[in-house]
């Protein structure tokens, strides 16, 4: 657990409601208090809004580690388990590289250039890979 007093006021990660989707946005470091409880929050409310789908936008994060690669596939099972799909959107190049060297290969993720074309990805039946035209 991170003891940094820095820490202490971190507000909470915002989760909103698009229709049937959850669109989350992560800004910056990830810790693991912030984390648990975005792992919570969004499993509390796929249940009591009824959505189908989560979109986590990762276009404001610079560094991916281990810890958020888990985080990340954590959020996706949890979804997964109450029947809603996951895209992450927005990963930058030097994430996606990143992920692949520490062989995180991120089960139940889907993924989106944009947080438009996860909209569109979760919004489309097809479970075929298709990838934003734009």
């Amino acid at each position: 657990m991170n003891h940094d007093p820095s820490l202490a006021g971190q507000a909470p990660v915002p989760v909103l409601r698009l229709g049937d989707v959850l669109l989350i946005t992560l800004q910056g470091d990830l810790h693991d208090g912030t984390a648990e409880q975005l792992q919570q929050d969004i499993a509390e409310q796929i249940v009591r809004s009824r959505v189908t789908g989560v979109v986590i936008d990762i276009s404001g994060v610079e560094i991916v580690d281990s810890f958020l690669g888990r985080v990340l596939a954590e959020i996706a099972a949890s979804a997964r388990l109450l029947a809603a799909r996951t895209v992450v959107a927005g990963m930058r190049p030097a994430v996606a590289i990143t992920l692949v060297e520490l062989g995180l290969s991120l089960p139940g993720l889907r993924t989106a250039l944009s947080t438009e074309a996860a909209l569109e990805l979760l919004a489309g039946a097809s479970d075929g890979p298709r990838r934003d035209p734009r």
